[in-house]
């Protein structure tokens, strides 16, 4: 059975950073591509970063670009994600997902899911 659990995250202030690191079992990172999914406060889930499946490749929503870096460890079959100089429009609910078949960029692409961490930017 596939499992992932988010943490890190919490409440800092505008400008510092955050590490977000989701544990997984059960299936190896190097499976699928896998990426972080947030859902700020009374919006829809929203992609942030994919890294694909050989871990070449990377793509990040604008906003984040330059500041957040997603990133893996095969040998802990974890991701991360590293977010720094971080602003209150981060706020939100972070979660990591395996993705299935499709646009990386579409939540209803991705099959396995972690229960989320919470991060809030106060200004």
């Amino acid at each position: 059975q596939v499992h992932l659990v988010e943490s890190g995250g919490g409440l800092v202030r505008a400008g510092d950073s955050l590490r977000l690191s989701c544990a997984v079992s059960g299936r190896a990172v190097t499976r699928n591509p896998m990426a972080w999914f947030r859902q700020p406060p009374g919006k829809e889930r929203e992609y942030v970063a994919v890294i694909s499946k050989n871990g070449e490749n990377k793509y990040y929503r604008d906003s984040v670009k330059g500041r957040f870096t997603i990133s893996r460890d095969n040998a802990e079959n974890a991701l991360y994600l590293q977010m720094n100089d971080l602003k209150p429009e981060d706020t939100a609910v972070y979660y990591c997902a395996f993705h299935a078949i499709g646009s990386y960029f579409d939540s209803e692409e991705y099959d396995h899911w972690g229960q989320g961490t919470q991060v809030t930017v106060s200004s």
